[in-house]
């Protein structure tokens, strides 16, 4: 069985803090995610301090600030990565974050991490995406907001730089994304368009869409995560709670299971049920030994561990052996 790659995208719903942070942590194993991810950003290499909030940041946040000053409250220092890096290993969940300018690539990649995810913000960040590629490790790439031809650009400049394991998760950037807008086929087009991995970064409401991805093909699962969606911050609202968090995840595996191996044949529940569900050969009279079987004196009943109806045509016009009486399954 293939198993899905569960992302809890904790982002910065820590607000800033870092017991906020390890609760998060807390919260994210207990759900069965494979890892918690946050981001990493030195804010003053971000953004201008002239820089817009997006309409569902100014909804969710002070409407007096600026996206500066936001985003600023909710940076973590290199300590604080440390500390929450050696708390995920006693929970036993791997630790994930998007770094968001290069001082912060060397960071994480200072601190030993594996697995760079690329946030969508980045993909045509040409600086940024030879940084991550000539690092040679696994590479998760989101394409929110991009084209075709985008994600085709950083692939290339991700591979040129020596970067070869790469997964792309089809993605739509607006908390939330509206249903018609979500466009989930568009994950397979990645798929066969680039001979890559593909998974599906989420921000609908609910967890019906990731389920709906696990069952097209993907193979990491991203959704933000947050311990009240009534708590401030841009991405409360947009977020699962820890209980429909495990719900989403226990669809998942069970889609997992339900998938299979694509042979077509009777489950081992099942078998069971064939003989009592298929019907055999039986006489429809009582047929006396040496008399011809014929359509007229020949039935097809339940139960199924008789002669198969499949050999109907080659039965008829044989000899009865012995005498058969109303009901009873032909031998042969």
């Amino acid at each position: 069985m293939n198993r899905t790659f569960i992302i809890a995208e904790a982002g910065v719903n820590h607000n800033g803090s870092l017991k906020l942070a390890k609760k998060l942590v807390d919260e994210a194993s207990k759900a069965g995610a494979d890892a918690v991810k946050f981001q990493t950003f030195k804010t003053n290499q971000v953004l201008t301090k002239y820089a817009e909030k997006a309409d569902y940041q100014k909804e969710n946040t002070d409407k007096v600030e600026n996206q500066y000053q936001m985003v600023k409250k909710l940076e973590l220092n290199n300590k604080e990565h440390q500390e929450l890096i050696e708390y995920c290993k006693t929970k036993n969940i791997l630790f994930l974050s998007s770094p968001f300018d290069l001082d912060s690539i060397d960071l994480l990649s200072k601190l030993g991490l594996k697995i760079f995810k690329i946030p969508s913000g980045e993909i045509n960040n040409v600086p940024y995406l030879r940084k991550i590629g000539q690092l040679g490790m696994k590479v998760i790439l989101s394409t929110g907001m991009a084209t075709m031809g985008e994600i085709e650009f950083a692939l290339k400049i991700l591979r040129d730089e020596g970067t070869t394991d790469i997964t792309v998760l089809h993605c739509n950037t607006e908390y939330p994304t509206p249903m018609e807008d979500v466009n989930l086929t568009a994950m397979n087009t990645i798929k066969n368009g680039f001979k890559v991995e593909v998974g599906y970064s989420d921000h609908t409401l609910g967890i019906e869409i990731p389920v709906a991805a696990v069952s097209l093909g993907a193979k990491i699962i991203e959704k933000h995560f947050t311990l009240d969606k009534n708590m401030d911050g841009p991405d409360h609202q947009s977020s699962l709670e820890p209980f429909e968090f495990r719900s989403m995840v226990m669809a998942v595996r069970n889609i997992e299971k339900a998938l299979g191996d694509g042979v077509k044949r009777p489950s081992k529940s099942e078998v069971k049920n064939i003989k009592i569900a298929r019907k055999s050969i039986v006489a429809n009279t009582k047929i006396n030994k040496g008399e011809r079987f014929t359509e007229d004196n020949l039935d097809i009943k339940r139960p199924g561990d008789g002669i198969s109806p499949v050999f109907w045509d080659t039965l008829i016009g044989k000899k009865a052996k012995r005498d058969f009486y109303k009901d009873e399954l032909i031998e042969l």
